[in-house]
């Protein structure tokens, strides 16, 4: 017996964001008790759980079960996914040089936001650079509104607003070191 073909994949760098472009746009932002939550919580699981959140709510697509590792990569580099691996690796100093500097709790926080957002962002499909940093933008506007930190730091430029983040420690990459407890949120029913 032959089998229809599958249907088209529509990549996900292609399909339209919820409400762009229809009547249904949210006219504040959808995700107002997230935007306090990431003012408040601690921890790089509390900012991924968020993170997942906004992507859910306003693109309706999650991947769960990713983990995360930190090292001390070049400054110039935030973070990376490996194409296919189930592993962001956030660059340690640079977090350390944001914490440094940083004049609130929600200043770091929405650092580490904005970078595992576009890490998750490639997670889930969006794999070209320009294109991941526009729907980063687009998502964390729509969550957060225009205003917030976390907003202007997706719709700008980390390293010209934070300049200081170019002389940050640096390092090879070989080094990672697994953050123990991430994303378990998708994942406490079968890992332990």
């Amino acid at each position: 017996m032959d089998r229809a073909p599958p249907a088209p994949r529509i990549p996900p760098s292609s399909r339209p964001l919820p409400g762009r472009g229809s009547s249904t746009a949210p006219s504040a932002p959808v995700l107002a008790d997230l935007g306090k939550r990431l003012e408040e919580t601690s921890g790089y699981d509390g900012i991924f759980r968020i993170v997942r959140a906004v992507v859910h709510r306003v693109l309706g697509i999650e991947r769960p079960g990713l983990g995360l590792a930190l090292s001390n990569l070049p400054p110039q580099l935030g973070a990376y996914w490996p194409v296919t691996g189930n592993l962001i690796v956030l660059n340690e100093g640079l977090v350390a040089a944001m914490r440094a500097s940083a004049s609130s709790p929600l200043e770091v926080n929405s650092f580490v936001y904005v970078v595992l957002a576009h890490e998750y962002l490639h997670s889930l499909g969006y794999l070209d650079e320009t294109s991941v940093r526009a729907v980063t933008a687009r998502v964390t506007h729509a969550a957060f509104g225009p205003d917030h930190l976390a907003t202007r730091m997706a719709e700008g430029d980390l390293w010209k607003m934070y300049p200081f983040l170019a002389h940050a420690p640096t390092g090879d990459g070989r080094r990672l070191r697994i953050v123990p407890g991430f994303d378990l949120a998708s994942t406490q029913n079968y890992i332990r």
